[in-house]
This record gives C-alpha cells, sequence and structure tokens, in this order.
C-alpha cells in the first residue's frame, strides 16, 4: 500500500519541522515547501492528499497561495488545514475567504493532528 502525500507549506522550523515528523509517524510521505509561490505548482505536480499551510509567513501571501490553489480546477478538491502561532480572527476569516478546511493554533495542530487529519479528509 502505498503512502498518501501531505503537502506542508512552512517557513518556520517550529513547529513546521515537528509536523513533518508527526505526519511521517501517521504513515503520510511528506513534501515540505518553503515558498508560498510554489504551493499550486507542487500539487499539480505531486498530486497530495492534502495541504498543511503556516499562515505565519512573514513576507507572502500564503491565503493569496491557497485561493489560487483552490481556484484551479486539477487542485480546488484538495483539503488545506492551516495554522498559526496564535489565534487571530482576522487572519483566520481571511483563510477561510480562500478556501481552507480547518483553520487552528500550530499546538492544537500538533497536538490532535489525526482528529484534524480525519475531519479534514471527510467525504460529503
Amino acid at each position: 500500500m502505498t503512502q498518501p502525500l501531505a503537502l506542508v507549506l512552512y517557513e518556520k522550523l517550529l513547529p513546521g519541522s515537528q509536523l513533518v515528523n508527526r505526519l511521517q509517524d501517521l504513515n503520510y510521505r511528506v513534501q515540505a515547501i518553503a515558498d508560498p509561490g510554489m504551493l499550486l505548482e507542487c500539487a499539480e505536480q505531486a498530486k497530495p492528499m492534502l495541504v498543511l499551510a503556516d499562515l505565519g509567513f512573514a513576507r507572502n501571501d500564503v491565503c493569496g497561495a491557497i485561493e489560487r490553489l483552490k481556484q484551479n480546477p486539477a487542485t480546488r478538491h484538495l483539503p488545506v488545514i492551516a495554522f498559526s502561532s496564535e489565534s487571530n480572527a482576522e487572519l483566520e476569516q481571511e483563510a477561510r475567504a480562500a478556501g481552507v478546511t480547518l483553520v487552528a493554533t500550530d499546538t492544537a495542530i500538533l497536538n490532535h493532528l489525526p482528529e484534524f487529519l480525519q475531519q479534514a479528509l471527510q467525504v460529503e
């Protein structure tokens, strides 16, 4: 059986590397991306099962990258779990408008990753 692929977009080493390790512990293959501008291209080529994206990039538009991902017919079906180091209602609202499936703090994601994955991957 092949392992599902998760794309993880992050800038900060912590919690990004912790998230990668937790996904690998859950038998996911992981492709890390450090540039939001590469998200769509990587998703088109790699064909992941889901995307996890850090909203806390200092100089890049993560929500814009997610929006482009969701507007593309080849990638719009991908569930996107977004996380940030602290709760920010304005950023969460922007992420949801861009098409994010779930938004949580990085601590919540790390502590409850299996539940978040299950919820994001539910077929409606």
